[in-house]
């Protein structure tokens, strides 16, 4: 459509053009008609109407002729003004879309490129082996009609588009081709996790569900009452883990689906406590000896209790499980700038630089054998980061191999009440 516009609007400019300067050159005979002659001027005019398409009357005189030839430009004048309009508002429309557009003409020249397409197609070097692909592809669609491709560009930023390019016609003749660029690269990423998702949740489940099934298949026909208790332990810790591995997901699962959950003051000594709380035991079992300095005097953060509560938990419980026997864990709260900062810091076996990127990652292990050992499940640290996400916050990491980690969970005093 905006192929066929722009040169529609164009050919309507240059007529009213021919025939504003066809009027101006009447009007100018007529002023010096006493010297060129009525009959010259008579025939002036009808030469012009002839260009223009316009049936004079017969013997009309100079005057009516003028004045048919004055509506004619004014009509034009006011075509050219809505054609110009449209094709205004139509890029503007254009300009909004996410997709790249471009348009050539009948020619091969290229006559329009929206914003987007404009920012695909920058100076960079993934951008112009882009651009060439874009290329390729319009010449393709001349050929055959339509042609798409899917383009990996490894940036960085990694980026994947998806190009498809297709002829214009009207039924009678080509008008030129488009091409339409979509930037999918976070549609890619987001299957890439949920194939991952899936494929870690799968082997996460048949792991214990598998040994629970070889552990019940051994203890029917066991008789020894010590090794049908043996059995029985191990039946259980294969249980907890599978059942671990349902709550974090239904947990993870929660968070995720609450973006904006009501949230309400909440005391932060309060929610500090709660988290401490539920890791005591897993941290007495060790001997670990968790530190606690809470903000004085005491300041409440808005915030929704549970996710936060969840959060703390997770950090707290990492810390005491990656600690040494014995070892000890700083759990602290402070407000800075209109933010808390809830900070763990552990005197564990840290975590190699190369890994911090992808620790919150669903599933992601550092050590999975360790892992296993401890009982984790991989999504502890996955949901501090949507916790954080949802409170406008975020979770930073410091740590050094062997000499222990220290995690922050920054979140606004205010960050539900900016929520609208």
């Amino acid at each position: 459509m905006l192929g066929a516009t722009l040169p529609m609007a164009e050919a309507i400019g240059g007529m009213a053009g021919v025939a504003a300067v066809g009027v101006l050159a009447a009007v100018a005979a007529h002023a010096a008609g006493r010297r060129a002659g009525r009959g010259s001027l008579e025939q002036r005019l009808a030469a012009l109407a002839a260009r223009l398409g316009v049936d004079l009357p017969e013997g009309g005189g100079v005057e009516p002729t003028l004045q048919q030839l004055e509506q004619v430009t004014d009509r034009a004048a006011e075509t050219v003004a809505e054609s110009s309009a449209e094709a205004i508002r139509l890029r503007r429309a254009l300009d909004t879309l996410p997709q790249g557009v471009i348009v050539c003409d009948e020619t091969g020249e290229v006559v329009f490129r929206n914003a987007r397409a404009v920012g695909l197609m920058g100076g960079r070097h993934g951008d112009a082996l882009a651009a060439q692909a874009v290329v390729d592809l319009l010449a393709l669609a001349w050929q055959q009609g339509s042609a798409e491709r899917t383009l990996d560009l490894y940036g960085p930023p990694r980026r994947t588009l998806a190009v498809r390019t297709q002829l214009l016609d009207d039924g009678r003749r080509t008008l030129g081709v488009a091409a339409v660029i979509d930037d999918v690269s976070e549609r890619r990423r987001l299957e890439e996790i949920r194939r991952d998702f899936v494929a870690n949740v799968s082997h996460e489940l048949k792991t214990p569900m598998g040994a629970l099934g070889l552990l019940a298949e051994t203890l029917v026909a066991e008789e020894d009452p010590q090794v049908v208790r043996r059995l029985a332990s191990r039946i259980q810790d294969e249980a907890f883990r599978v059942s671990r591995i349902i709550d974090d997901l239904l947990d993870l699962s929660r968070i995720e689906a609450e973006e904006a959950p009501p949230r309400e003051p909440v005391p932060i000594g309060l929610v500090m406590a709660e988290a401490l709380e539920r890791v005591r035991a897993a941290a007495e079992q060790r001997a670990v000896k968790i530190e606690v300095e809470e903000p004085d005097p005491p300041v409440a953060v808005v915030a929704e209790r549970r996710q936060l509560v969840s959060a703390l938990y997770n950090l707290l419980e990492n810390a005491v499980k990656y600690s040494y026997e014995g070892g000890l864990v700083r759990f602290s709260g402070t407000v800075h700038d209109g933010e808390v900062v809830f900070a763990v810091a552990d005197q564990g076996i840290g975590i190699p630089a190369r890994e911090l990127e992808r620790i919150f990652e669903r599933f992601y292990r550092v050590e999975k054998g360790r892992s296993r050992q401890t009982g984790g499940t991989g999504l502890g640290l996955s949901i501090v980061r949507h916790v954080a996400a949802n409170h406008q916050g975020r979770v930073e990491v410091e740590s050094r191999e062997g000499e222990g980690s220290t995690f922050r969970l920054v979140v606004p005093l205010e960050s539900g009440s900016r929520r609208s």
